[in-house]
């Protein structure tokens, strides 16, 4: 079975030969943009020998908001992007090149942030979160609601072309900001969901492989009901920040094919789990664990979210050897 093959059969809930495995990182400037990027995504993903390929959205967290527009939060100004705008033609071009180098190997998925999530990152430089977005939407819901509605558009086109032109298999749609304390449930599905699954049911026009992300940043816990129904085909949680393991969460999101397993969070003094500071006998056979627990049909081993760019890549190369062990 190739590793198309595998992961394609794993989100499908069909047999496979082994589970397969995948792990992702955000580059540092230097390789964040350009060739750079492109280059660094293949030497990872051939080097580690991972079976499917994510690739992050580094150098384009945030939507391109003029500075004025912030400072007078006139937000009814934010307007959706053209095809040809650099911030969706960049990454386009990014994708649509690993594609054409590593996609005939492997799968490939596209990172892609909620409506939300853009707008956050547009307040501040460079993909840093700021606070005072939920603070603008809870003082202007509708005005914030209408900014996030045009981004909606924006990035639902992004995926359109991500899957189209480039040729990805699908997008990593990530969701955050179901934090207990940020929001109401009534509240995040009245002001939030809508522009979630604007971008989540336009993306599954054009491709029924997508995975959604439920991050669990930070390492505060999320109300997972939130989002047990959006419609992806793949479930990718927090394992342990939410404290829900692999195996409960196939039966709480109806079954559906379950992707993570390790811990990778920061947790305030640095990354832990057995990813970072497991020998390699306990990083392998964590993993035949998972797998002998959970079984081998619709489970996909990974990252809760994005580990270090400073782990040694052969940790990530144990675990693949012993999911191919079994």
């Amino acid at each position: 079975m190739t590793k198309r093959e595998r992961m394609l059969h794993a989100m499908h809930n069909e047999p496979v030969d082994h589970v397969p495995v995948g792990f992702w990182f955000h580059f540092d400037r230097e390789h964040s943009e350009g060739e750079a990027n492109v280059k660094a995504h293949l030497d990872f993903y051939r080097q580690t020998d991972l079976d499917f390929v994510k690739i992050m959205c580094d150098g384009f967290f945030a939507y391109p908001v003029a500075r004025d527009i912030v400072e007078r939060r006139a937000w009814d100004e934010i307007r959706p992007l053209s095809a040809d705008d650099p911030w969706i033609r960049g990454q386009v071009e990014r994708a649509k090149a690993i594609v054409e180098a590593i996609g005939g190997e492997r799968c490939v998925f596209y990172n892609v942030f909620q409506p939300f999530s853009s707008f956050r990152f547009s307040l501040e430089p460079y993909g840093q979160s700021s606070p005072e977005a939920t603070r603008y939407l809870k003082e202007d819901p509708i005005g914030v609601m209408r900014a996030m509605d045009a981004i909606a558009q924006s990035n639902a086109l992004l995926t359109e072309l991500l899957i189209r032109e480039a040729g990805c298999d699908g997008v990593y749609y990530c969701v955050q900001g179901g934090e207990y304390d940020r929001f109401t449930e009534r509240e995040y599905r009245t002001w939030i969901a809508p522009s979630d699954l604007y971008v989540l049911e336009h993306a599954n026009r054009f491709s029924e492989n997508n995975i959604l992300h439920m991050c669990g940043w930070g390492g505060n816990r999320n109300r997972l009901e939130l989002w047990k129904d959006y419609p992806a085909r793949t479930m990718n949680w927090a394992v342990f920040v939410e404290g829900l393991d692999l195996i409960e969460g196939r039966s709480f999101f109806g079954g559906k094919s379950c992707m993570g397993g390790f811990e990778t969070h920061w947790d305030g003094n640095g990354h832990r789990g057995v990813i970072y500071d497991g020998t390699k006998d306990e990083v392998r056979a964590y993993t035949r664990d998972l797998i002998l627990d959970h079984g081998k049909r619709g489970l996909i081993l990974g990252g809760d979210c994005t580990v270090d760019a400073k782990l040694d890549w052969e940790r990530m190369r144990w675990v693949v050897e012993a999911a191919r062990s079994l």
